[in-house]
Formats: C-alpha cells, structure tokens, sequence
C-alpha cells in the first residue's frame, strides 16, 4: 500500500486567500478615512447661537423696511478678466446715501471663503473694487451701510450671472 500523501502549501503561499481578505480590508481602511474627513473640520453650518440670531430677524426687517424708504438698489458686475468688481448704488429721488458702504459676499458652505469689501462711491453711486477670482458658486450679497441703518441682500449665482441688481421690497 504505497499511497503518498501529496502535501499541499501552506495557506499563505495561495492568492485566493489573500484575494477574499482584500474587500474587508479595503472596506476597512475607506471607513477609517471616511471617518476621519468627518471629525477632522468643525461642521460651519450648525450655528451655535440660534436664538440670538433668531432675536435678531426683527432688526434686520427694520434695515429692509428703511432701504424700502430710501428706495435703494444696488447693480453689482464682476469682470473676471480685469479681476475688478463695479458696481453702481442708487437711491430715489430725495433719498441720498452718504458715507462708505459695506459688501459681503457669503459664501454658500465654506465661510472661509467670505469676501467683506469696503466700497466708497463716487456723487454718482459708481464704485469700483479690485477682488480676486470669485469661485464658481452661490454667493449670498450683502451691502449695508457703514452704521448699519439700512440693508440690501439677495443670491448672486456666480458666474451663470454675470451680474446682479438688488432692490429694496417696496
């Protein structure tokens, strides 16, 4: 009886094991970088004192309401080949704006990225401001005066407009 036992290598020494080991493993390592971009930035979109913000809706109705007064609009254009931002600040007739005004161009997740502009327009209302390239995305506007008496704002979709006109609510 000459049966020779065939030996066989060990396990380690065949792909197949190591080809089934590779999908958890992959799975695995993804999980761990999926958890750390989650816990490595603070999430910018929960804000921290509602309520005070929510007390202050009531104070910027009153700044819409004394922009409706004035009867301002604001037409904002960014040449991006120039990298300049012009822009032209009207009142109606008897209602004047003196003083610099201030621009805030919000951006929609990132608030590293916000763009806070001093403007001070000519006796015309035309001001214009050097601006690096402003990324492709939506913009919240904000242009106030200098003592924050009145207020404009409005949604700037960067560049599919090319420019913006913003009115204050009659």
């Amino acid at each position: 009886m000459d049966t020779a036992l065939k030996m066989s290598p060990p396990w380690y020494t065949q792909r197949w094991p190591w080809l089934l080991m590779a999908g958890p493993a992959i799975v695995l390592a993804a999980c761990g970088y999926t958890g750390w971009i989650a816990f490595a930035q603070q999430d910018a979109l929960v804000v921290g004192d509602y309520y005070k913000k929510g007390k202050a809706i009531n104070q910027d109705l009153r700044r819409d309401r004394a922009a409706a007064a004035l009867g301002l609009s604001v037409a904002l254009r960014f040449d991006a080949a120039d990298g300049k931002l012009a822009g032209r600040l009207t009142a109606r007739e008897g209602g004047t704006v003196h003083g610099p005004v201030l621009l805030h161009l919000a951006h929609a997740t990132q608030p590293d990225k916000d763009i806070r502009l001093l403007l001070r327009p000519d006796a015309d209302g035309a001001f214009g401001i050097g601006l690096p390239m402003l990324e492709r995305s939506r913009w919240v506007v904000l242009v106030e005066d200098d003592r924050r008496t009145w207020r404009l704002e409005g949604t700037w979709l960067w560049p599919m407009e090319r420019e913006i006109t913003l009115k204050a609510a009659e």
